[in-house]
């Protein structure tokens, strides 16, 4: 049974992609059925390695000598569930629920991020009444991960020199500039020894967390370094041997539970009691930002084997130092952040030891700059730092005639001014700009709120708006 209103062919469409597991590297089912999609209604397709998909859909009559027009949306979803929630984001369908008018997933990402485009794009491609010039709709995949599809695109495969990119949220804006990113690896051999003392299980949950672009600004907890700020609290007064540390799914999400499991040379009491003014303080300190935030010590039974505590030392004097968060603001932009590391993943056990850090500008220097601090200060702690998946940022242009155009329709549609927006959230904008050097980009996308998170929610007024303002828009092109 359909939650969605399937007279409407959008929202056929996203419940039918909510079925199919589409996370990061996970795409290729939703790829081939992409392929089928198009291969069933006679449309010209094109497919590579990394599952791109374009589809190619004729103009429609009148619109023959008009210029060719790219629609674009990434196909890979970010994989968050709450711990308590049992769900297989390999083989299991989403769980879609609507509440208060909109659509959500029962303790999941909902995927809206970028399911809504891609259900935009398959609907238009299935209208044989929709008026538009000769279109070019690109799927792209990976792009939670690093933009790799997008990255790995053949652009002898595509012509048209205006893009409508269908990832940026907002229905009342267009984006006008995203930053670039760099993917960033740490690593260390675990050195293991006898555990000595009691074993411990230290835990942060409770936060918000969020998209680490959109929500850095916003002063959420990283429970990476929160957890991280605790153990280098406890080095004061304990021996600690460092067992595991486990915290985030994403590296472009800000974690909202880690949990760690030390051996002290204390009774749960000392610890507790060393922990007590701690606690409070962090709890007030972000009372603000992360209302929910809950800090626990408990007493565990765990294997007698952990980090050395020379390792154990160093692990945790890098995660306390590293930097993370926000870092520089455009001032020039309405003070947009312009530059921001996020420490989104911690995998700490008896057979790895690596963390992944996410870091962002729309400026390649100060890119540079983070990703030095960040190899430095790993590499004094005995960390190696490797770098991947760094994509262009994608910068203010004064002059565009298809922004214009947007302002006119959507003028027309809402009797009120588009607002233009930057963002610090990366996004392939950046890889198709730098494709051609005349490329003309707008976004338009619905309302959604806590992406990247189990909170995440579309409105669905607003998904029913932003088509028809897409439509209205192709119409007028």
């Amino acid at each position: 049974m359909r939650v969605l209103d399937e007279s409407k062919a959008y929202c056929r469409y996203f419940e039918d992609i909510s079925r199919i597991p589409h996370g990061s590297k996970d795409e290729k089912a939703l790829s081939d059925w992409i392929v089928a999609f198009a291969r069933a209604r006679g449309l010209s397709w094109y497919q590579d390695d990394w599952h791109n998909v374009i589809v190619y859909k004729p103009a429609a009559a009148g619109y023959e000598d008009h210029a060719p027009l790219m629609l674009q949306a990434h196909i890979d979803m970010v994989c968050e569930k709450n711990q308590d929630v049992a769900f297989n984001f390999e083989k299991d369908a989403l769980k879609l629920k609507i509440e208060d008018g909109f659509l959500k997933a029962e303790g999941t990402t909902l995927g809206a991020d970028d399911g809504a485009g891609v259900a935009y794009m398959l609907a238009i491609l299935d209208d044989a009444a929709a008026k538009h010039p000769a279109l070019e709709c690109v799927f792209t995949t990976q792009e939670e991960i690093g933009l790799y599809g997008a990255s790995g695109l053949d652009k002898s495969k595509l012509s048209a020199h205006r893009l409508i990119n269908l990832d940026g949220g907002g229905e009342i804006q267009t984006l006008i500039s995203a930053a670039g990113g760099l993917s960033c690896c740490l690593q260390a051999a675990p050195k293991l020894e006898k555990s000595e003392g009691n074993a411990y299980q230290i835990s942060v949950s409770g936060c918000k967390g969020g998209h680490s672009g959109g929500e850095i600004d916003k002063e959420r907890v990283n429970a990476n370094k929160l957890l991280a700020r605790i153990l280098h609290e406890l080095m004061k007064s304990f021996d600690v041997q460092l067992a595991s540390f486990s915290g985030g799914l994403k590296e472009n999400a800000i974690p909202r539970e880690a949990q760690s499991v030390v051996f002290l040379n204390a009774s749960l009491s000392a610890v507790e009691e060393k922990l007590k003014p701690l606690i409070q303080a962090l709890k007030q300190e972000n009372e603000a930002a992360d209302a929910d935030l809950t800090i626990a010590a408990q007493a565990i039974q765990a294997p007698l084997q952990s980090y050395t505590k020379a390792q154990t030392k160093n692990i945790i004097q890098m995660m306390f130092l590293m930097p993370n968060g926000m870092v520089h603001r455009n001032l020039d932009l309405d003070q947009l952040v312009d530059a921001s590391l996020n420490m989104g993943v911690v995998r700490i056990d008896e057979h790895q030891c690596s963390l992944e850090i996410s870091l962002r500008s729309a400026t390649d220097s100060m890119l540079d700059m983070l990703g030095d601090q960040v190899r430095e200060t790993a590499e004094i702690f005995g960390f190696t730092a490797a770098f991947s998946a760094r994509y262009p940022g994608w910068a203010f242009e004064k002059t565009s005639v298809l922004r214009d155009q947007l302002k006119t329709v959507f003028k027309n549609m809402y009797g009120k001014e588009l607002k233009l927006e930057a963002v610090h959230g990366g996004c392939e904008c950046g890889i198709f700009r730098a494709m051609y050097d005349d490329m003309d980009i707008v976004t338009i996308g619905p309302i959604t709120n806590d992406i990247h998170t189990p909170q995440e929610a579309m409105d669905l007024a607003s998904f029913d708006r932003t088509y028809d303002l897409l439509t209205a828009f192709l119409e007028a092109l």
